[in-house]
């Protein structure tokens, strides 16, 4: 899957430049494994310095086992998106933890 800035709902927001750039990117691997990646936008504050410039990502199987996870890792850290519904179709949030490693947590809503 491959996502660009100009998919989101307020991708007018953003230079044409920004716009073009990855949102999301995912590679399946192996038995139930992603890769995914996405593009730091500095219009967004972003800066890449050593340790952030990657973050791991964790499915939940349901709603509340992604807080249980999301809360686990974010005490002690610092909370960048708390979970809440998103534009795709899921619970998702970011979170750095005490080490200030990023983690993404995500619940896919079932589609209908």
């Amino acid at each position: 899957m491959i996502q660009r800035f100009k998919d989101t709902p307020e991708a007018d927001k953003l230079s044409v430049e920004d716009q073009n750039k990855l949102m999301h990117i995912a590679l399946p691997i192996g038995n139930g494994n992603v890769l995914m990646g996405t593009d730091a936008l500095e219009s967004m504050g972003h800066t890449l310095t050593f340790g952030n410039n990657f973050s791991l990502s964790i499915s939940a199987d349901s709603k509340e086992e992604a807080e249980k996870i999301f809360n686990g890792l974010a005490e002690g850290g610092d909370v960048e998106m708390p979970l809440q519904d998103t534009f795709w179709g899921a619970y998702f949030g970011m979170t750095a933890d005490k080490f200030g490693i990023k983690w993404l947590v995500n619940y896919d809503y079932p589609k209908n």
